[in-house]
């Protein structure tokens, strides 16, 4: 299964060096990683498209990584948010806990056989998020509190966020993105 992954820090080396050990944990054709320094771009990347997993750095000039992550939960409820950090601080890992929902923190630097735990732990929460939703929705189907086209409105935002958003003019015409 093809995993989608989004890293964000503002240290290129950092995003070079945890995008390679991924890559060598999961391997080169099962993995696709986009690496992002900037929060803001990685809040519009969020917008346009799913991630089965989001990485984030703790300490960025524009944002921190929780206030990062908890924007991340809200636009892409299913996918595993984690937080990267050198601070082993407990204030910073109950924030990214309590307030984002960070599945796991992982500290710098890291190891390769802790990072593969994580990746392997996250990619199994990730399975089990879009089962008990599945599960869910069926059995909503089945008492008629969904119809199959919410259902499969949900299954296609779930794939790509925003698909089935339109943006409308305020005569109720379809508007175009330039």
């Amino acid at each position: 299964m093809m995993r989608r992954v989004l890293l964000l820090d503002d240290e290129p080396n950092v995003l070079s060096a945890l995008n390679r050990s991924l890559r060598q944990i999961a391997g080169p054709d099962a993995l696709t990683t986009e690496c992002l320094s900037s929060p803001k771009e990685a809040i519009q990347r969020l917008a346009e498209s799913a991630f089965d997993l989001i990485i984030a750095d703790y300490h960025m000039p524009e944002m921190d990584g929780v206030a990062f992550l908890r924007i991340a939960r809200e636009v892409q409820p299913d996918s595993v948010r984690m937080m990267l950090s050198a601070s082993a601080e407990f204030k910073t890992i109950l924030g990214a806990i309590n307030e984002a929902e960070a599945f796991r923190f992982i500290s710098k630097p890291w190891t390769n056989e802790e990072l593969r735990e994580v990746f392997t732990q996250a990619c199994q929460r990730h399975d089990q998020i879009l089962a008990e939703k599945q599960l869910a929705n069926e059995a909503r189907q089945l008492h008629g509190d969904l119809s199959r086209e919410e259902a499969e409105r949900q299954r296609l935002e779930a794939l790509e966020p925003g698909i089935t958003y339109v943006k409308r003019g305020p005569d109720g015409g379809v508007l175009l993105d330039d």
